[in-house]
């Protein structure tokens, strides 16, 4: 989109600004500052186009045939299969909006360079986990808290949180949770945690691999993960991809020239929404629209730090 004509106050330039390459490149940032939203915590399965708040995308699950013995003279009992569709609403809206000196240059020197705009994004990612750390929550199952105040070393805390996320596992495993899970600890679990033996030496059961996302290392089938975008009262939270859903898009780019300053003003809108997904066979929403209570592939849990 070209500012034609482009008045006297604004800065010099052809003006040729491209919004998919501002868009790629806002998008190429703000992945990596992700946790919950990450590709790790959440699918992006149902996308789609977003244009607006307020859209919203239907999902249509089936509940899970049964599995019955067959019989040669009583032959197969057939079932109809029932649809259970669940609401993902684009219910956020934040935006992004800076000022530029020259948009040519910044879309051939590399788009969205200086350090004040990355905090920028950093800061939208924030927002973006943080609301959907609440989504996640809401809906998981919460076991008995980790208590860790009677041990006065921190490989000792480490190895009983440690402890605690393999608990979570059995969880899982029991429930009959995929491979491919995650688990995200706040800052101080991931403190004493790394004292622990089998997360300091990653290798012994999985591979360590710091790097974006907030990744820790991997270890016994979970991606370990940390933010400080925890909800409230959660310090351990383990769960599958499968179970929760975010949608997110940049859209509505536009520029404009500054009335008070030399440069050209552009924004856009980050719209996003989340929602936790019941599975075939587990407990059903009631209608389009309820949330997943208590889900059996979502586990939460604290940790009791002093001595109350």
């Amino acid at each position: 989109m070209a500012i034609t004509p482009a008045p006297s106050y604004a800065n010099a330039g052809t003006h040729e600004f491209v919004p998919t390459m501002w868009s790629d490149e806002l998008l190429r940032q703000f992945d990596p500052n992700l946790v919950w939203a990450s590709r790790f915590v959440c699918n992006n399965a149902y996308d789609g186009v977003i244009r607006e708040m307020g859209d919203q995308v239907v999902i249509n699950g089936l509940t899970r045939p049964t599995v019955g013995a067959y019989n040669a003279t009583t032959g197969m009992t057939v079932e109809n299969l029932e649809t259970v569709a669940q609401n993902l609403r684009i219910s956020q809206a934040d935006y992004v909006a800076f000022y530029v000196t020259d948009i040519d240059r910044h879309q051939t020197a590399g788009v969205l360079s200086e350090p004040a705009t990355q905090e920028t994004i950093a800061g939208i990612a924030f927002s973006a986990d943080t609301f959907v750390s609440g989504v996640i929550s809401a809906s998981a199952s919460t076991i008995p808290a980790i208590d860790v105040s009677g041990l006065t070393t921190s490989a000792a805390k480490g190895e009983a949180l440690l402890e605690g996320i393999f608990d979570m596992m059995e969880d899982l495993d029991t429930n009959k949770v995929p491979g491919g899970r995650y688990v995200i600890v706040s800052p101080k679990v991931k403190r004493h945690l790394l004292r622990a033996s089998d997360i300091a030496n990653a290798s012994i059961l999985g591979q360590g691999d710091a790097t974006a996302n907030g990744v820790v290392a991997s270890l016994a089938g979970f991606t370990v993960l940390s933010t400080t975008a925890m909800p409230t009262g959660v310090d351990i939270f383990a769960g599958h991809p499968a179970f929760t859903t975010f949608a997110s898009q940049f859209t509505g780019f536009r520029t404009q020239p500054s009335e008070k300053f030399r440069a050209d003003q552009i924004d856009c809108l980050h719209l996003y929404g989340a929602r936790v997904l019941s599975f075939p066979g587990g407990a059903q929403p009631a209608n389009a629209d309820a949330v997943v209570l208590n889900s059996e592939g979502l586990i939460k849990t604290s940790v009791v730090w002093q001595t109350p």
